[in-house]
């Protein structure tokens, strides 16, 4: 294994003044060494990880990092800067740069050095020594750990001596903590019998190389300091080692510091518990042990659970409507299957049975193998069971998102009453909302230490389960059932210019974030429409419009990737290639990587070939029982060419602006092609499995 930093990959004279010029300045060292293979592929890499999360941390830190497909083996780049670059890190800039690069298949004993590094940043001695480091050999070999000349220690604990701390703070046999948790809990005992508090923490951070183990030594070294037990279970790319049971059913708290969902975290249930995003953990621990340590005092648990979409109510300074923002798409993205799966079944049902099918008798009673009438209405019958949950399922996930695990029994049971009295998806949307506020009061009561093991399973659900249901049957059902129905008839009133306006808006709104909240909130609003044994003409006019807006944005970056490929940059044509099947499967995901990297240009030209979609599609007439599938349903779409016709003309618009839009965009920087300096400030985010709608 090659030395993960060498002098050719420090700079003590940084110049770069820019975080994205300071990432290029270091990679095209990596370059030339051989150890990135496409210096804007990687960029675009890096850039992608700085729009998750400022790289920036207190003390002049900046550690730009990522895992990418462009990276030969692990690699440190080191910089210094004399005049600072803003990371984003709350105390001004940083002068002190690392970019960390990791190959996507990297194996554990490189990203233990890594996350050994990650460490050492909180090591002021090391940082000191940094800053006065003379010459780049020096600087190397300082991070790389290597006993200096003369046999000197200049820092504490070098990196490559420190790897094994990296794999976690417990025990590599998971049964004690460490002999650094043991010191800290040394001197927390006044007396030869006191107990000292215990702590068990969980860190983690999307890449799991940098953030998780620095707010992991940030944590340790605040509790030695507060005289507590602290133990943390970094769960890092390089895999993590579960804390033994015993030492978590000793423990008196719980911290969690996180960006990416705890795994296995329904062992830390019961227990007095902060959450937090893994930055507060690296800035602020002493006040999250300062927390935590009153939240046992007024004996305030958390039910504990497996990973949900919204793994905490917000951080400090998030605003309620960011965080109501993710209550609802918690419930929106559980549902979205349920209604793919119920839609198409009725649709294939509707299909090879026609319409007279919804009156077929139930399959129990009358079902013959060799009929296709029977087959449809199996088909049909399973989706109206499947969308029958679909009310339930978005207030029960809502809750979800709010309060964890506790928050199911009401938010489903709510959501299930909404569907009995009528009030629908206003009414499933209120369910959840309340089921999780509800549980979120519960636990903010104190109760004694003794019955705090049944809260989650017993005496939450039960009391959340009543007050929801008396507040659904008694008091808000009837008022909201009245607004649906009056939504409903709106809907179905709909006839002419307004009918088309409504598309060219709904088209809009599905192209203005490609699968994001705006987009959803256009889609629920259309599956809503068609939830029901019998929808309205206007419901599934609404329908059509959605699903063929949605599908213009990846189609019509496929058609630009093809008709003028030399805009685009060589992973953009290959995205355009797989561009083309997911536009087609109605996947408005398929063009977040164009939008991510041009924003300016993909996102307006979008918008404009959604909303002439979306137009078209209601002036035609356009209907669709199915609430996806893309071309693969067209047989199932009233008026099918044109609606056809429909969908292309918008792809055909917003390939042109494209086109015209980077056409100007490269002749005024003077033909730079797309990926060059300008562009490498924009995020790059590529999912890799986009998900449907």
């Amino acid at each position: 294994m090659s030395e993960m930093i060498t002098a050719d990959l420090v700079d003590l004279d940084l110049s770069a003044d820019t975080k994205e010029a300071a990432a290029r300045a270091l990679a095209e060292r990596m370059v030339a060494q051989g150890r990135v293979t496409d210096l804007e592929g990687f960029l675009a890499d890096v850039a992608a990880r700085e729009a998750q999360m400022p790289t920036g941390l207190d003390g002049g830190i900046g550690i730009p990092h990522c895992r990418s497909e462009y990276v030969t083996e692990p690699s440190l780049a080191f910089g210094r800067s004399a005049e600072g670059i803003d990371f984003g890190a709350p105390d001004g800039p940083a002068d002190l740069i690392f970019l960390i690069a990791a190959p996507a298949g990297a194996d554990d004993a490189h990203l233990t050095i890594l996350s050994a590094l990650a460490r050492q940043l909180m090591n002021a001695e090391f940082t000191s020594a940094l800053r006065a480091v003379g010459d780049a050999e020096s600087a190397a070999a300082l991070i790389r750990g290597d006993e200096p000349e003369g046999g000197t220690d200049s820092v504490a604990t070098p990196v490559a001596a420190s790897a094994g701390a990296a794999t976690g703070s417990s025990a590599a046999d998971g049964s004690t903590p460490d002999s650094s948790t043991a010191d800290k809990g040394a001197g927390a005992d006044t007396g030869a019998d006191a107990q000292p508090f215990r702590i068990v923490a969980v860190t983690s951070c999307p890449t799991g190389i940098a953030h998780t183990y620095m707010a992991a030594e940030a944590l340790e070294n605040a509790g030695r300091d507060a005289g507590v037990e602290l133990v943390v279970e970094p769960q890092g790319s390089a895999g993590f080692t579960r804390l033994d049971p015993a030492v978590i059913a000793a423990a008196d708290a719980v911290i969690f510091a996180h960006d990416v969902p705890v795994r296995e975290k329904d062992r830390f249930a019961g227990k007095p518990t902060v959450d937090v995003g893994v930055k507060a953990g690296i800035n602020r621990p002493a006040e999250l042990i300062t927390e935590v340590r009153g939240k046992a005092e007024r004996g305030e648990v958390t039910g504990g659970s497996a990973p949900t979409p919204v793994e905490r109510g917000g951080e400090a300074g998030e605003g309620y409507g960011s965080m109501l923002r993710k209550w609802l798409m918690s419930g929106v993205s559980y549902m979205v299957p349920f209604v793919a799966a119920g839609g198409l079944l009725i649709a294939l049902g509707f299909a090879i049975g026609g319409y007279e099918i919804k009156s077929a008798p139930s399959v129990m009673q009358h079902f013959v193998w060799t009929q296709t009438d029977s087959w449809a209405a199996l088909m049909f019958q399973i989706g109206g069971v499947a969308f029958g949950f679909l009310v339930p399922v978005l207030a029960g996930y809502i809750a979800y998102g709010m309060a964890d695990r506790p928050g199911l029994v009401p938010g489903f049971v709510g959501g299930m009453i909404a569907s009995t009295i009528n009030a629908g998806f206003l009414g499933g949307l209120a369910a959840g909302l309340i089921a999780g506020g509800v549980v979120l009061a519960i636990q903010k009561v104190k109760i004694p230490k003794a019955v705090r093991g049944i809260m989650p399973v017993v005496v939450i659900p039960l009391i959340s389960t009543a007050i929801v249901g008396f507040l659904m049957f008694v008091v808000i059902g009837k008022p909201i059932a009245s607004a649906q129905k009056g939504m409903t008839d709106w809907l179905n009133g709909l006839s002419g210019s307004n009918a088309i306006l409504l598309g060219a808006l709904l088209g809009l709104m599905m192209c203005f974030d490609l699968g994001g909240p705006v987009n959803k909130v256009a889609y629920t609003f259309a599956t809503a429409g068609i939830a029901v044994s019998n929808p309205s003409d206007s419901a599934m006019k609404i329908m059509a419009a959605v699903m063929a807006a949605g599908m213009v944005p990846p189609l019509a970056m496929a058609l630009a990737t093809t008709v003028r490929g030399k805009l685009f940059t060589e992973t953009e044509r290959e995205n355009g290639k797989a561009a083309w099947v997911l536009g087609a499967s109605f996947i408005s995901e398929g063009a977040i990587p164009f939008a991510a990297a041009d924003p300016l240009r993909v996102i307006p030209s979008s918008m404009v070939g959604g909303a002439i979609t979306g137009s078209l599609s209601m002036a035609f007439g356009a209907t669709l029982r199915a609430p996806h599938g893309g071309i693969f349903v067209v047989p199932l779409i009233g008026h099918a060419f044109f609606y056809l016709i429909a969908i292309a003309v918008g792809m055909c618009v917003t390939a042109a602006l494209v086109v015209v839009l980077k056409g100007m965009r490269k002749q005024s920087v003077g033909g730079t092609a797309p990926g060059a300096p300008e562009d490498i400030a924009a995020p790059a985010s590529e999912p890799k499995q986009p998900v449907a709608a």
